[in-house]
């Protein structure tokens, strides 16, 4: 297969974004595996490769099938949105707003376009975006409406496991919401809905004939009601129709062992009912090695899982170790893209 070519955007410029995507470029010119190209301002990621003190040259490119330079190259697809303005680091900005903003516009238009395999994304800074004149959101809503999608679900990838080559996936079925609104958005038909979606993400990430489980609420799996019975009232009837309709799904399984099943090859994928209950576990095992992938979108999109970190953003100390992953997993998801976009293109 031909090597993929990878967009990344570094999020906002004035984050550690810029400095973990030159990092993690640096470290694969040359790699005939892959051709990883920056949407940035050229001049943002010159200001990065500096403060990394990288032996580096950022070559400008205009075109997405530019064959790579080799080792000691960083390409940039230069947006012209800052020139070479130099804003000041860790200060919220609606011109970084407006770079990161047009970066992602131009990462996801490559991607629909088919000119790259998919993109990988650095953190934006939301209220930066939104001084900008953004109404979205974040990341997730943005794509969404920039490739015609309505729904998008989160899939975590964890890079480690107690299994060589193994890697565990979380779903969840809630987000962005209080616990007690997320326990109310658990229904049924909601949980049925989010298995299905979980399961079938799976198969179109590759993995075949996939195992899945859903994580209990309540302690000990609510102990046959006596700790809860959102397992007896919502979660098992939901299994019950999933597994009618041909599904092989475990659960509900208690929250405290399944995400470690998980980690030991039992399941391939875990659907956590809320937030923290999926994200405590991913990130305490593994936070460098945890990255998103938006699932839903007609694209392939990896993601780093945390912030912009405005407080150390222009030092050099920022660790790509969630850039590098986000970056190897999109390599590895590269192969999959025309299953990805067969599945979820919008039919007009």
């Amino acid at each position: 297969m031909t090597a993929p070519v990878l967009a990344l955007t570094p999020g906002d410029p004035v984050g550690i974004g810029p400095e973990i995507t030159a990092a993690v470029l640096h470290e694969y010119a040359g790699d005939d595996s892959v051709h990883g190209i920056a949407v940035a301002d050229a001049s943002v990621m010159r200001r990065a490769v500096e403060v990394l003190g990288l032996d580096a040259e950022v070559r400008v490119v205009s075109s997405w099938d530019a064959p790579s330079a080799g080792a000691g190259v960083i390409d940039v697809f230069d947006i012209d949105v800052l020139g070479e303005e130099q804003l000041e680091w860790g200060v919220v900005d609606a011109r970084a707003g407006r770079a990161a903003v047009r970066a992602i516009e131009v990462a996801t238009t490559a991607a629909m376009e088919q000119k790259v395999a998919g993109i990988v994304t650095g953190p934006i800074n939301k209220e930066a975006i939104w001084q900008a004149g953004s109404e979205h959101l974040g990341h997730t809503e943005m794509l969404g409406a920039l490739t015609g999608v309505t729904k998008q679900d989160t899939m975590f990838v964890v890079e480690r496991s107690h299994v060589p080559g193994h890697h565990m996936h979380v779903f969840f079925a809630t987000r962005h919401m209080s616990l007690r609104k997320a326990l109310d958005a658990i229904t049924v038909d909601t949980q049925a809905d989010s298995i299905r979606r979980a399961h079938r993400a799976l198969e179109v990430y590759g993995i075949e004939n996939p195992r899945l489980a859903t994580a209990a609420i309540n302690p000990h799996g609510g102990e046959n009601g006596a700790f809860g019975d959102e397992e007896i009232e919502v979660l098992t009837p939901a299994l019950e129709r999933v597994r009618a309709e041909g599904l092989d799904v475990a659960g509900p399984v208690p929250a405290d062992s399944v995400f470690h099943q998980g980690l030991t090859g039992r399941y391939d994928g875990i659907l956590s009912q809320y937030h923290d209950q999926g994200h405590i576990a991913a990130k305490t095992f593994d936070f460098d090695g945890t990255i998103s992938v938006t699932v839903g979108l007609p694209i392939l999109r990896t993601s780093v899982d945390h912030g912009t970190a405005f407080d150390i953003a222009g030092q050099g100390k920022a660790d790509p170790g969630t850039m590098r992953s986000a970056f190897r997993a999109a390599i590895g998801y590269a192969p999959f893209v025309d299953g990805i976009r067969a599945e979820y293109l919008p039919r007009s």
